[in-house]
């Protein structure tokens, strides 16, 4: 299991991966009792975990960055019953972290969701975007105003206006 397949379900405890998407919802699988169920979409919210993100006192960040600095703190998880023990436990783990925009709840949360991560030892990584190719240096994107046209041309197609693309004809019924 991958953690970039993993997803939170408004209205529905714990995290889920994402087994396959439909129009009408998801279909998704509890990593806490392993069954899997439908989720229709205009009941539940999806969340992909690679999506969320943590306010800090500098620029957002990832939630994974907080999960990969919970996991190298290598502290105990605190009682989600207690606040103020759930608080200090990130003001040692994660420092840095906005306390005035992230409530209580959703640090509760963040424990919760990390416990449930590491009791499926779930590899905590972002998916990496893919890379561009290099342009070739020779080439050049297509111009778009008349004047580059114009500037690019060869000598057998200057004053030429560009070749346009055939419109792809209709079937006749």
């Amino acid at each position: 299991m991958e953690y970039n397949k993993l997803v939170a379900v408004s209205g529905l405890p714990g995290l889920f991966e994402l087994i396959s998407s439909k129009s009408d919802g998801a279909i998704v699988r509890s990593l806490d009792d392993k069954t899997t169920k439908f989720a229709a979409s205009r009941k539940h919210q999806f969340s992909h975990l690679e999506s969320i993100e943590i306010y800090t006192v500098g620029d957002n960040v990832n939630l994974a960055e907080v999960f990969q600095a919970m996991d190298v703190a290598g502290l105990e998880l605190p009682d989600t019953k207690d606040d103020k023990a759930v608080k200090a436990y990130f003001v040692k783990t994660y420092p840095d972290m906005d306390f005035d925009r992230v409530y209580a709840s959703d640090m509760k949360k963040m424990v919760k969701w990390f416990d449930i991560i590491k009791k499926n030892d779930i590899e905590i990584k972002l998916t990496e975007a893919e890379e561009e190719q290099p342009e070739d240096e020779g080439q050049s994107e297509k111009p778009t105003t008349k004047e580059e046209t114009t500037a690019n041309a060869t000598p057998e197609t200057k004053g030429k206006a560009p070749a346009k693309k055939a419109a792809p004809k209709k079937k006749e019924s």
